[in-house]
């Protein structure tokens, strides 16, 4: 419709006259260079990051140019098809022949119809060597969703793709990329342990180059939230513009999540700035919707390989079980992690709170608590009194809550993170609720042993409480944590500029004291801060 503006999008590829969208080329500036020098490559990230959208963008520039005849099809319908390699060949077919529907008559493959007397082993091969003989251009084709295929049906699509390279470009596509979550090396994974291979180590190696599309940028999260400016009138803030990066540290799809819940949101007034503290009520939204992308990331978490990774994280302990370098890879093709300067870490602050939320939203849903119950008169959150009443729920639920929890190493501090979730951000009665949105901020490092924690919570005369708390876990074989926990504390607190602070130790010897006789809060001075130390 005329006069209608672009807008943020969450669902699907981007279209550049309907979205907000950043430049995708300069995402993947070896791709052209690539395709130029006759190579075939990978493409990998995770879900929702752009890259459909990137390669269709590329295609038709490519296609523009009048250089090439390329082919942009998915791979998603053969998933169905399982190993059945009839089913899953001649689906990858029809998508490459729908998709092919767009070229100009004389850079279209023969009608596929006139391939069903070969067999399916053979098929991909002998109508993309076709398709080369009779095209006026040099053919490029990308093949999306590649990891959607199973089995036998991998095997023979990357066999017949491998068995037809050395004929490019005249007999077979000058280029041929293989988009998808995973990298190429994962997809010996994915047929299974005793399946047939293609007699090496990787699938597919004729492969030149393994590509990642990166995240944005804080630049292109401005240049994003710009457009929308440009369209509307409406800024973002340079604090709303930061926040927005920190909290998803560029992921493209929770930067448009989020930008659209901010701007869509009932209150909006484009006359008004975009604030920090409306991209912050819209990160509450986001975790307490679980949007699909959330969700699909969610239902990783109990794979085991999956588990293995993360579970250190959330500990800050060093791996008990051993790691391998592909399992790694893996959970960072899911961008659920990634390696910064201190080490692997869950990959942004959101999916740091999504993460310990959703391992625990069961357990959660049978805490009955009463958040005002820890409020004080003063509309302050009363720490003492929240300690209290997690010392009551330890004593009686401990048992059977670390028995129940999924991710066994770093129960203790779930059900903590949980309980502590429920007070902050929701349940119970909520006129005794401060304006603005109450947050907690955490922390993990592998190698610390601790879990960091920073509640904020907004106050009527706008200030903002602050509150710090460290987790740590005494376990057989380790020395009493308190020392060091002290110390850590102490440099957390003197990071945020407070002057008091919380450590909560979880005592899960086989020799430790019964509940409740383990149980004790002390006061301690340390290094010029008020320390309480809670022991379970």
């Amino acid at each position: 419709m005329p006069g209608m503006t672009r807008f943020f999008n969450t669902a699907g590829p981007c279209r550049p006259e309907d979205h907000y969208m950043v430049p995708p080329e300069p995402r993947l500036p070896q791709v052209r260079q690539l395709i130029e020098e006759k190579l075939y490559f990978v493409i990998h990230a995770p879900r929702q990051t752009g890259k459909t959208t990137s390669l269709n963008s590329l295609a038709r520039q490519l296609a523009a140019e009048h250089n090439y005849a390329v082919v942009h099809a998915s791979c998603e319908r053969g998933q169905s098809a399982g190993s059945n390699v009839e089913r899953g060949v001649q689906a990858v077919l029809r998508a490459i022949e729908l998709q092919a529907e767009s070229l100009p008559l004389e850079l279209r493959p023969e009608p596929l119809d006139d391939f069903h007397g070969i067999e399916a082993e053979s098929r991909l091969r002998t109508y993309l060597t076709r398709w080369c003989e009779r095209s006026a251009r040099p053919a490029v084709l990308f093949l999306d969703e590649i990891d959607a295929l199973q089995g036998d049906t991998l095997i023979s699509v990357l066999r017949q793709v491998r068995e037809g390279y050395p004929d490019r470009p005249h007999r077979f596509p000058q280029s041929v990329a293989l988009i998808g979550l995973r990298d190429v090396r994962d997809y010996k994974a994915q047929m299974g342990p005793d399946a047939e291979t293609l007699g090496t180590a990787s699938p597919f190696n004729i492969k030149a180059e393994s590509l990642t599309l990166l995240d944005f940028t804080a630049e292109e999260v401005s240049e994003l939230l710009g457009q929308h400016t440009a369209d509307t009138g409406q800024p973002f803030t340079e604090e709303a513009q930061t926040l927005c990066w920190d909290l998803t540290q560029g992921q493209p799809w929770m930067v448009n999540a989020l930008a659209r819940q901010a701007v869509t949101r009932p209150a909006n007034d484009v006359t008004r700035p975009i604030t920090a503290a409306i991209i912050e009520q819209a990160k509450e939204v986001l975790i307490r919707r679980r949007d699909t992308h959330l969700d699909s990331l969610i239902d990783r978490l109990r794979e085991p390989r999956v588990r293995k990774v993360i579970e250190p994280i959330l500990t800050g302990r060093f791996p008990a079980d051993d790691v391998l370098d592909d399992d790694v890879h893996f959970v960072k093709d899911l961008g659920l992690v990634a390696s910064r300067s201190t080490g692997l870490e869950i990959s942004n602050p959101i999916y740091r709170e999504i993460i310990p939320r959703a391992l625990t939203a069961v357990s959660e849903e049978y805490f009955s608590l009463t958040r005002a119950d820890y409020i004080d008169v003063d509309r302050r959150l009363d720490l003492a009194k929240l300690l209290d009443g997690f010392v009551a729920f330890w004593l009686e639920n401990a048992e059977w809550m670390l028995r129940r929890q999924p991710y066994s190493e770093a129960a203790a501090q779930l059900v903590f993170m949980a309980f502590l979730h429920k007070v902050v951000n929701g349940g119970g009665t909520m006129n005794a609720v401060p304006a603005g949105a109450a947050s907690i901020d955490r922390e993990y490092a592998v190698g610390s042993g601790r879990v960091d924690l920073l509640i904020r919570w907004p106050l009527p005369d706008g200030h903002v409480q602050r509150l710090a708390l460290e987790l740590k876990v005494w376990r057989d074989g380790d020395v009493d944590p308190q020392g060091r926990g002290l110390d850590q504390l102490s440099q957390y607190l003197e990071r945020l500029s407070l002057d008091r602070g919380t450590l909560v130790i979880f005592d899960q010897r086989q020799v430790a004291p019964k509940l409740p006789e383990r149980c004790a809060t002390t006061q301690i001075e340390h290094q010029g801060r008020q320390i309480t130390v809670l022991r379970l």
